[in-house]
């Protein structure tokens, strides 16, 4: 093994919050154009040569953002490809720090930006395996698809990924000194969150003069944080081609709020949580309806959206013209179905005194699966790495994992049975994949309980996880976790070797464990396995706290993992 350099030391969780805040406060500082202050002063030439996007640029997520955001130093602008070197603000104060400077350092302040603009932008699962794979695409990854084979496309060195149903994705690099038999360090998560899904009929009788929107709760929807919220819609449309007769599917979101769910005023005497009928009482109010008098002059010249029975007739009419509108759709039969949900409108942001927190929806568990999927792109490539690096986040974990894109489908042993195959044909079979597995770990990560400073009493004593430290490890005695001694053993190993904090939950005796995707994963493949993920406030909140500095935290550990657990594994007889 080529030995590593030594971790970057790990500033104070409250040093990092300060250091954090000073980044916020300090107002952009552009000074008038001068030639002095030009880019070909600033920063050397960029090559004619072509390039391709550099590490930090992305992990820092500057592309097509203001430059105002993206400051730098003149080292780092030297390294940029052309087409990046644009994008960034050569103009650093003395109290500003270069950003791919932290990003390239692993500084965990530096990806709390990124982080809230990930989770704004992307606010359904469709979005965000979208956003993944154009990570991935500009991280030099390839896709597979799972219609073909794979045999000659997979080679040591590679680095892919493969979706199903747009909702689920793998990505993985292969080592360059890869050998048969070798194993694969794994992180798994999910990404898909609570919410409420339009349905298939969703278009509901007039009450009151209100145009109303039917929708069902996606696990635990609609629960009492979501009344009286900000609401958008999102999700993709399935869209038929007249022309081309050819169908396919399409990202939409309309990032306005759209949709509120009201409450009844306390003045009515009745209490308004606890027992609410979700399905008559918890219905989205999305506008108003016409006068009786313009409502009559209108029908009368309207002309239907589709023809009898179509899928547009059985919607809101001006919710189909907006979701038309937005993807330039001019013939409505052309929507054949969607895929739709409400989401929180409010932006995520930071709060708190020095912002060392971030307030925002979806946390659960976009946060994991996020910075996992940042530590495989931030991860090191040596060419003595033998073993597989991949990362794997589901649909469905908070309904049970059942359907073909959850963790408890043929998904991931599926792909990874496939990739072992493809790098060895001529000596795949039970056999190879049996060493393969014996040789792999898989981290399952999602989100744990963070303390709640009020309700302390409802925790387990020294089992207290705290926001701005770490991975937390999560332990149960029942099996709803898949953590024992050895893999905890191994994590903390992990922790130790990249300079990195742990801390340890369990729930109480008298409370109710939650699940993860990690015992349904490494009892179908066979493989050592712990749960292991950051801590939140407001767990099945629509909107949920987190530390600020959380997310990069969680890109050190799972990039360490990904690093070392070949060296860790070596260690254990």
């Amino acid at each position: 093994m080529t030995r590593r350099p030594s971790p970057a030391p790990i500033v104070s969780p409250h040093a990092l919050a300060l250091s954090l805040r000073q980044q916020h406060s300090s107002p952009p500082q552009v000074p008038a154009a001068s030639p002095a202050a030009s880019p070909a002063a600033s920063a050397p030439a960029p090559s004619d040569k072509p390039r391709s996007k550099s590490k930090a640029f992305i992990l820092a997520d500057m592309d097509r953002r203001s430059s105002r955001d993206n400051r730098a130093c003149a080292s780092c602008i030297s390294k940029l490809a052309p087409s990046e070197v644009g994008q960034v603000n050569w103009h650093l104060a003395e109290d500003q720090a270069c950003r791919l400077c932290h990003i390239a350092q692993c500084k965990p302040e530096a990806f709390t930006k990124p982080f809230c603009d990930f989770l704004q932008e992307n606010p359904t699962v469709f979005h965000t395996v979208d956003y993944f794979k154009r990570k991935l695409k500009d991280s030099g990854f390839e896709e597979l698809s799972a219609r073909d084979a794979w045999a000659g496309k997979i080679r040591p060195g590679g680095k892919y990924w493969v979706t199903r149903n747009g909702s689920t994705i793998v990505a993985f690099t292969v080592g360059e000194a890869y050998k048969p038999g070798n194993g694969v360090g794994m992180v798994a998560g999910h990404i898909d969150s609570l919410t409420a899904r339009l349905k298939p009929m969703s278009t509901r009788h007039s009450k009151a003069g209100y145009v109303q929107l039917g929708v069902a709760q996606y696990a635990g929807g609609l629960n009492q944080t979501w009344w009286d919220r900000d609401l958008s819609i999102g999700g993709r449309v399935i869209v038929r081609d007249p022309d081309t007769g050819k169908t396919s599917a399409r990202l939409v979101k309309l990032d306005w709020p759209i949709a509120k769910i009201p409450t009844l005023a306390p003045h009515f005497g009745v209490g308004m949580f606890g027992s609410n009928n979700k399905e008559t009482q918890a219905v989205p109010v999305i506008g108003l309806q016409p006068s009786p008098s313009s409502r009559q002059q209108d029908e009368s010249g309207v002309e239907p959206l589709g023809s009898e029975g179509a899928f547009v007739t059985t919607q809101p009419r001006r919710l189909v013209q907006l979701i038309a509108k937005e993807l330039g759709i001019t013939s409505y039969s052309s929507i054949v179905n969607w895929d739709l949900e409400l989401y929180d409108s409010q932006p995520a942001q930071t709060m708190g005194m020095d912002k060392e927190f971030i307030t925002a929806g979806r946390i659960d568990d976009k946060l994991c699966s996020w910075s996992a999927l940042m530590g495989l792109l931030a991860a090191d490539s040596n060419k003595d790495d033998g073993y597989i690096k991949l990362v794997a986040l589901f649909d469905d974990e908070e309904i049970g994992s059942l359907l073909r894109q959850g963790a408890n489908g043929n998904f991931l042993p599926l792909v990874i049975q496939r990739t072992v195959e493809a790098l060895n044909h001529d000596s795949y079979g039970p056999g190879l994949l049996g060493q393969t597995y014996a040789r792999s770990f898989l981290v399952s990560a999602d989100v744990t309980h963070a303390g709640n400073p009020n309700f302390l009493e409802n925790y387990l004593d020294e089992h207290v996880p705290q926001l701005n430290v770490g991975i937390a490890i999560a332990a149960d005695s029942n099996g709803h976790m898949t953590t024992d001694a050895v893999s905890t053993a191994i994590l903390t190993r992990v922790a130790d070797m990249i300079g990195a904090k742990t801390q340890i939950f369990q729930i109480r005796n008298d409370s109710r464990s939650g699940g993860t995707v990690g015992p349904m994963l490494s009892s179908a493949m066979g493989v050592k396995a712990a749960d292991a993920g950051l801590a939140q406030l407001s767990m099945h909140s629509i909107r949920a706290t987190i530390g600020a500095l959380d997310p990069g935290l969680g890109v050190h550990f799972f990039k360490g993992f990904l690093d070392n657990w070949e060296k860790v594994d070596g260690e254990w007889v």
